[in-house]
């Protein structure tokens, strides 16, 4: 009887340490997962204090009003590269979204097995492409025959970037659209082509427009493919075969100078080039949400 209530005893006491290691194993697994978030989140928050504390106190009205000015005058701004940021931006949705939201559709509905095959690795080889190797390919292709940079040049180059990502977006969007659904509209003896256009895009569209507005925020800030094309300017200008300013153009030029009042327009800057993706991506995961619910 003493043996077996030793053994009771001992059983009792293996299964607590057990317990207690599991427990322990659990918490640390915890504390583990918590510090991964934390060293996603910290950095994207110690960088945007830091953009702030860098460049909150440049910005003002001139700041988004006024052209660049030489060093030693007030009241500079970056307004020629705001707007020139946004011209690029409409430019390369204007010449990429067609394009790519065509080419996912032909993926999902139309491309045999091997020619899918064929595009699906030329769009993601496309997609991993440094943007630097696109931009030397636009400056041999579009700069050097038109004899000079110009907004044209950046836009090309952007869409190289732009295509792919909403080109998978989009087919992956349309894939995710019930079977059903295009079969019912088929079987009503609705053409094909009216079965994409208005059923399958149209039940897909949120997803589509998110995939058009992430692209839209990575190519916001690339910026060596605009040294091969866009080039920069420091005035006015709205004609496409003209060199344009833009952000990314804007941070990199004044961060190598030497001059303290163009590093702070460096820093405010990036900070406006922050703050439109944090909005574009903010979108996204609006639109992402609305998707989820319906």
């Amino acid at each position: 009887m003493v043996k077996k209530g030793q053994k009771k005893i001992q059983l009792s006491l293996d299964m607590a340490y057990s317990y207690i290691l599991r427990k322990l194993a659990d918490k640390l697994v915890k504390l583990l997962c918590l510090g991964a978030a934390l060293s996603v989140i910290l950095p994207f928050l110690i960088i945007l204090l830091f953009l702030f504390q860098s460049g909150a106190s440049s910005l003002d009205l001139h700041f988004f009003t006024q052209l660049p000015k030489p060093i030693g005058e007030k009241e500079g701004g970056v307004a020629n590269a705001i707007v020139g940021t946004l011209i690029l931006m409409g430019l390369t949705f204007l010449i990429g979204t067609p394009i790519g939201v065509l080419g996912g559709v032909f993926l999902s509905e139309y491309g045999n097995n091997n020619l899918k095959k064929i595009v699906r690795f030329s769009a993601d080889i496309l997609n991993s492409t440094p943007s630097i190797v696109i931009g030397i390919l636009v400056y041999s292709w579009i700069v050097i025959p038109m004899h000079g940079f110009s907004a044209i040049a950046a836009a090309v180059a952007l869409s190289l970037i732009f295509v792919p990502v909403v080109c998978r977006t989009t087919e992956e969007s349309l894939l995710l659209v019930p079977k059903e659904l295009r079969d019912a509209a088929l079987a009503l003896g609705i053409r094909k082509w009216k079965v994409i256009c208005y059923v399958m895009i149209e039940t897909a569209k949120q997803g589509i427009l998110s995939g058009v507005l992430v692209a839209l925020a990575r190519i916001a800030g690339e910026t060596a493919p605009l040294l091969f094309t866009a080039f920069g300017n420091q005035y006015w200008t709205y004609r496409l075969n003209e060199p344009v300013s833009a952000l990314p153009l804007l941070i990199f030029e004044y961060a190598i100078s030497p001059y303290e009042q163009w590093h702070k327009a460096a820093w405010a800057s990036a900070l406006i080039l922050l703050l439109l993706i944090f909005v574009l991506h903010f979108t996204v995961r609006m639109l992402l949400r609305k998707t989820v619910q319906q």
